[in-house]
């Protein structure tokens, strides 16, 4: 019977453990407006839902709320990604009244009026992407994005993603961008066998458009002029 050194027995160990190891899951962005490489290709949003197998949603840190903070008549940041059942929290740091709504698909709701220094929060409790607008400020917009899978990544500003473990298996691939049309979306919506042996999901070019950047106010009708002396304007 041959035997081994402990060190040799560790070594053995360590092998077999990297040789089982998955690489990083990566991905790429290209993302172009009017045929031209954009410098920021950030808050591309690429995630991956098992198929054929149920997956549990990881469960959102009560101590770790994400936050649309209402400032300078703008929501930052633009974007919040949570696992489904999650909360938002939206404060309100401007000098006046907001009124945060969402009609539009996933996580319908209307917050009303709310002056300066306070705050709401939102339960999202189903899966979906939910735009989130002032009704105020037509010049304000958010992405929300509820997810039931833990296998999601964004992109850096050079359009850079790498994915968390992903186990082999097939799964359905969509991407989101706020500024990319729903059909170019759809367009890269796919399906996936992923082995223990891929790195890369490869590319993904997306053309970004100003058509979406227009919206109804939370009552399907065209927003009204500022004026500086009404009440959702004026300081608490």
């Amino acid at each position: 019977m041959r035997l081994y050194s402990a060190a040799a027995i560790s070594l053995l160990v360590v092998s077999a453990i990297c040789a089982q190891a998955q690489s990083p899951l990566r991905a790429h962005v290209d993302l172009t407006r009017n045929g031209h490489r954009v410098k920021d290709s950030s808050e591309v949003v690429i995630w991956l839902t098992p198929v054929g197998v149920p997956v549990q949603a990881p469960k959102q840190d009560s101590s770790k709320i994400p936050k649309l903070v209402q400032k300078d008549k703008s929501f930052h940041p633009p974007l919040v990604v949570i696992p489904v059942g999650g909360k938002v929290e939206f404060p309100n740091r401007d000098p006046f009244f907001h009124n945060v709504f969402s009609l539009f698909e996933g996580k319908r709701f209307d917050l009303g009026l709310y002056e300066s220094g306070t705050t709401r929060f939102v339960q999202f409790d189903k899966p979906g992407i939910s735009f989130i607008f002032c009704n105020i400020h037509a010049e304000m917009s958010a992405t929300v994005i509820a997810l039931a899978t833990p296998y999601y990544a964004i992109s850096n500003p050079r359009g850079e993603i790498t994915f968390p473990e992903v186990p082999p298996g097939r799964y359905e691939v969509q991407v989101f961008h706020a500024s990319v049309a729903p059909d170019v979306l759809r367009s890269v919506q796919r399906e996936v066998t992923i082995t223990s042996a891929d790195s890369s999901l490869g590319t993904f070019s997306l053309a970004e458009t100003d058509a979406l950047s227009a919206h109804k106010n939370k009552y399907g009708r065209d927003y009204d002029r500022p004026d500086p002396n009404s009440a959702p304007y004026a300081r608490p």
